[in-house]
């Protein structure tokens, strides 16, 4: 994007805060994973922010310490977004939500592509996580194999998302012109 995507201007929000304030319709305590250094825009006081431990070790090693903080809040299960996600429906994150029951972690699946930003998880699987990243094994789908998933087919979750906006993901110039043309904001 040449910039970064949680400051992207959408609307009178900015992309990160946007993606809060849609989750906070439905989940709480939120929990944001930020690098080291990150600057973030202004978040509501009651958001917690946690820094990665090391860099570039991708979404496997952040999800693994954002589920550790809720583990630590007595949390035990969290629906897991990246902040690029701005047409994100409430009604997508509670069907994510419900489809998770037994199961350590619900995950939409779109053929052989798996949405693991888009998808729930048990704060149990910290340790399992934390397991993979020292071994370098980084890819969600190590996660999605060795654990208890249920993988949700995108086709069901039309349902609750026709158009399957919650999985729209901005990361080029044009997606984000895309999504600002869906929402009615160019």
């Amino acid at each position: 994007m040449g910039r970064p995507k949680l400051s992207l201007p959408f609307g009178s929000e900015l992309m990160l805060p946007r993606v809060v304030r849609i989750l906070s319709e439905v989940v709480s305590p939120i929990v944001v994973v930020a690098a080291h250094d990150q600057v973030l825009p202004d978040l509501p006081s009651n958001v917690y922010i946690v820094r990665d431990e090391q860099e570039y070790l991708g979404p496997l090693a952040g999800i693994e310490i954002g589920l550790r903080a809720l583990r630590d809040r007595g949390i035990e299960a969290a629906y897991v977004s990246s902040c690029d996600v701005p047409l994100l429906q409430p009604i997508f994150i509670t069907e994510m939500i419900r489809r998770l029951d037994g199961h350590e972690l619900a995950v939409p699946r779109e053929r052989e592509f798996h949405h693991p930003l888009a998808a729930v998880y048990r704060t149990s699987l910290v340790d399992r996580i934390h397991s993979l990243v020292v071994a370098q094994r980084l890819r969600p789908l190590f996660l999605i194999q060795q654990s208890d998933s249920i993988e949700v087919s995108v086709d069901e979750l039309r349902g609750v998302d026709p158009e399957l906006q919650s999985l729209r993901n901005v990361n080029r110039p044009e997606d984000y012109t895309a999504v600002l043309q869906l929402a009615g904001l160019t």
